[in-house]
Parts: structure tokens; C-alpha cells; sequence
């Protein structure tokens, strides 16, 4: 780090002039001069305001933030400057202020931090700026901030240094703003439907609630193995038989797995559970939350998203798994179940199955590389098999089959969701069952889950909803890193 300073022209300016501020006597990182206003409240109160109704205005007025513009005129300037609620001109003449602060602005370069206290007035060309009375320089920055941000071809630049691409970038800024509406919405809809928001363990003993390879740890005073939690389903639904019988938790979880556009270790899931309800009431609770939210962003019922144009406004569509799976793949729905017929059809289209895999496995490989993205508009898709639901509840009808959906939007999972299976007997056979082919990690049953289920879960319907993916969604980005303030990357070499 040391090396690539010297070797940093544009750093060993500023350097120097941190040292010259030094020199003038004032302090490098003062903390006592706060803001009255902020840019958009200044901007509010004057902004309509003519050139003459602003003349003879006494009023003082201060901001501070970040310089992003300076225009010198040598005994004057213009800089702009940015803080939290946006954007407004500060004019800085010689003479109009103090001599040493103004000797101090002279060591001004766009990205430093400033305080400026003045008032208000219309330039000629009309923009609302503040003629200067005080300066202060409270962070002198040593970086230098990107000419051309916008044009950078290494988008992983922006994802590495957040911290510039937010200052730089005013659409990721508006895009995490939204998340935040996104979230806000989401925890107003469910308290107004008396959901308590919870907390359960981020560090569980055993990785359950998901078939997901976990992250594994080791607490060292207590001599054990722990995960980083890849779902909080079976907490949630121990609170349920407590008696919480509206949950909701907004939670982190980790799956030791690929990372994609759609998928990243680290991630945000909504999870809900509610006693008394099936999966039917969950689909009605869904389209609710959307219309909801989307009302909160101030944003009608179609966005655009990957180009295409798409329509939030209920009922979504709805469709069977296997009615789906025979529709992309062509086999019919006589055939669907067929081991035989679904290798063929992999082979066909050159896709590399593990052809020792069940049924159902192989269903689920081909629904998620054939039909998954095909699935644009809202679509719950409904009746998935048993043997690879083993949380859901069966249908009365078809016991081959379970109560559950997933909801797509432009060809991503948003949601999954089911009526849960509060069978104990049940249960146990299914995780047993499962544990047979699943990762080292996975072996290990929840008994106490199990004694729960004896203790009593009520009728009771959950769903996870993935927040990162929903905000991908509703801000029109195309990749989850573009909604994850830190997405994790590769350590550069």
C-alpha cells in the first residue's frame, strides 16, 4: 500500500495540502461545526423563490458534504456540493470570507468534505446557490475521485469500492433507498396484519430448514461444531408451537454454493409463518404484500425488468409443476414420472444429469434449467413431488404430491411456500429418508425439531421470500450485486 502512494501523483498533491492546511493552523479532522440545513431543505425553502425576493435576505443557513464540483475563478469560485438529501452551490469569494479560510479553500479539490455557512441568492442563469460567509475544510481526502465512473468496463471496481461508486453514482444510491422503502413496507404489512417480528439463532448446532451445503464453525468454550444458519424455518415453526402464532423474521443466511447474478453466500430472506393457514391463503397473502409494497415505492402495477415488460397486478397465473415441466419439455403428462423418459429428453438436449439420481430429482433438475426461466409474468407454480418437499405438508388428494408453491417473476424464484407438515411420524420418516443422500453436514436429524412436532404444531402455512431478489426486481437491476451493498468477491491477487 505504501509502495503504490509514492507511486501516486494525485495522492501526493493532496497530501501536500493536507500538510499546508496543517500549516495554516487549522485542524486536519475538526468535529465541532455541524449543519443547520440540509441541501434539499435550503433548496425547499428558497429554491421557488425570484432573484429579487432573495435580495436583502439575512438569513444564515449551513451544510456540509462532500465537494463534487469546483469551478475557480481565482478570487472566486463555485463549488458544488452533496450531502445525504442531495445537491446545492456554494459561492466563495475573497474577501466575503475569513483570509485564512479562504487561503484554505484554496487547497480545495473535489471529494473533500466541507462545511459552508452563507445565504441564499439566484445566480444569473437561476440556481439557488449560498453566497459563502464561513468555510471550513473538514476532511482533506487523499483519493482523487473517478473523472469517468460511469464509463468504467470493470463493473467489479464498483462492487469492491462501494463507498465512491454511492458518492459518484446517484442511482445506487436511490437503489439502496429503495431497499430500505422495500423493507420498511414489508415489516409495516405484516405488524399490520399482527405478525411479531422476531430473532432466532444465526449460529445453530445442527444446518437444517434447507437442503443447502452450510458454512461450518467451531465454538471453542463449549467444545462443538456450529453453522451458519442456512434458514431459520425450524425456529420459526418451534415458535408456532409456543403459541407465537404469527411470525415473521428478516434474517441473514449463508449457503456454502455458487454465486451467480441470482445467488450470493451471503444473503436476506423474508420468513413467515402463520397458524390456521394453508398454502391456498398464502398465494392471497403474497399478491397482497406486492400490491402493497409496490403502492408504498410509489410505483404502479408494471415495471420493466431485463426488458421486459412486467405486470404486478393480481391474480398471477398459476400452474402445476408437472404441467409445467410437460408444456417447456414436450414429454407428456402420461410420461412425466418416467425415469426413462426424462434421461432421454436429457440427453437429447445435451444436458448433463447425474442419471443415478430419483425421479423427482431429475424433475427438479430439468424444471430449474428448462422451464425456470421461461416463467416471465407471475406464476405460482403449485404440486410439487413429496420426495423433495420434506417440510411440506401432503395433499389430501394426491399423498405423491405436496401443498406447496414457488413464485416466479421474470424467470427467478421469488418465493416458496407451503402448508406445513405437522406430522411428527411423518416428519421423522421424511429426514430420515433424506439424511440417506444428503452431504456430511446435513446427516445429523433435529430431534428436538421432531419432539417439538409432538409437543403440537397447529394447522400452519410458511413462506420465504428472498429480499435481495425482490429489490433486484423492483429497482430494475440485473444482478444481486448490484442490491448487496458489499457483495462477497474473489480477493484480487
Amino acid at each position: 500500500m505504501e509502495k503504490m502512494r509514492e507511486n501516486n501523483e494525485i495522492f501526493q498533491i493532496r497530501y501536500n495540502k493536507r500538510k499546508q492546511l496543517k500549516e495554516l493552523g487549522f485542524p486536519l479532522y475538526p468535529n465541532n461545526l455541524k449543519p443547520s440545513d440540509t441541501a434539499a431543505r435550503v433548496l425547499s425553502s428558497y429554491g421557488n423563490k425570484t432573484h429579487e425576493e432573495l435580495e436583502g435576505l439575512t438569513s444564515q443557513h449551513s451544510i456540509a458534504g462532500r465537494v463534487m464540483i469546483v469551478r475557480s475563478f481565482g478570487k472566486s469560485a463555485f463549488i458544488l456540493i452533496q450531502d445525504r438529501s442531495g445537491r446545492l452551490q456554494a459561492y466563495i469569494q475573497k474577501g466575503k470570507i475569513d483570509e485564512r479560510e479562504f487561503a484554505a479553500f484554496q487547497l480545495v479539490d473535489a471529494g473533500d468534505i466541507v462545511w459552508v455557512e452563507g445565504t441564499p441568492f439566484k445566480t444569473k442563469t437561476g440556481e439557488l446557490t449560498l453566497r459563502a460567509s464561513k468555510f471550513s475544510i473538514l476532511n482533506k481526502t487523499l483519493n482523487d475521485l473517478p473523472e469517468k465512473w460511469h464509463g468504467l468496463k470493470d463493473i467489479e471496481i464498483r462492487y469492491r469500492r462501494r463507498y465512491v461508486d454511492l458518492i459518484v453514482n446517484e442511482q445506487v444510491k436511490e437503489t439502496f433507498i429503495k431497499r430500505a422503502v422495500i423493507i420498511d413496507a414489508i415489516r409495516t404489512f405484516f405488524k399490520s396484519l399482527e405478525f411479531r417480528e422476531v430473532e432466532t439463532p444465526l449460529l445453530p448446532p445442527i444446518a437444517g430448514g434447507a437442503a443447502a451445503k452450510p458454512f461450518k464453525t467451531y465454538h471453542n468454550a463449549l467444545n462443538m461444531p456450529l453453522y451458519l444458519r442456512i434458514a431459520p424455518e425450524l425456529y420459526l415453526k418451534r415458535l408456532v408451537v409456543g403459541g407465537m402464532e404469527r411470525v415473521f423474521e428478516i434474517n441473514r443466511n449463508f449457503r456454502n454454493e455458487g454465486v451467480s447474478t441470482k445467488h450470493n453466500p451471503e444473503f436476506t430472506m423474508l420468513e413467515f409463518y402463520c397458524a390456521y393457514a394453508d398454502y391456498e391463503d398464502l398465494i392471497k397473502l403474497t399478491e397482497d404484500l406486492f400490491v402493497f409494497v409496490v403502492k408504498q415505492l410509489g410505483m404502479d402495477g408494471t415495471i420493466a425488468f431485463n426488458n421486459q415488460s412486467i405486470s404486478l397486478v393480481p391474480p398471477f397465473k398459476r400452474l402445476g409443476f408437472y404441467e409445467a415441466l410437460s408444456m417447456y419439455t414436450g414429454i407428456s403428462v402420461e410420461n412425466i414420472n418416467s425415469k426413462e423418459q426424462l434421461l432421454q429428453y436429457a440427453d437429447a438436449n445435451s444436458l448433463k444429469v447425474d442419471k443415478k439420481s430419483g425421479v423427482a430429482d431429475l424433475q427438479i433438475e430439468l424444471f430449474d434449467r428448462i422451464v425456470e426461466e421461461k416463467l416471465i409474468q407471475p406464476t405460482f407454480i403449485t404440486d410439487f413431488p413429496v420426495d423433495v418437499s420434506p417440510l411440506a405438508r401432503r395433499n389430501d388428494k394426491q399423498p405423491d404430491k405436496v401443498d406447496r408453491f414457488e413464485l416466479y417473476i421474470s424467470g427467478i424464484e421469488i418465493a416458496n411456500a407451503f402448508s406445513e407438515l405437522n406430522d411428527p411420524i411423518d416428519q421423522e420418516e421424511r429426514f430420515k429418508k433424506q439424511i440417506q443422500t444428503a452431504e456430511e453436514e446435513l446427516k445429523e436429524m433435529d430431534e428436538d425439531y421432531i419432539n417439538a412436532l409432538e409437543t403440537g404444531l397447529p394447522p400452519t402455512a410458511g413462506e420465504g421470500i428472498g429480499i435481495d431478489r425482490l429489490v433486484m426486481l423492483l429497482t430494475g437491476s440485473p444482478s444481486i450485486r448490484d442490491v448487496i451493498l458489499f457483495p462477497l468477491l474473489k480477493k484480487l491477487e
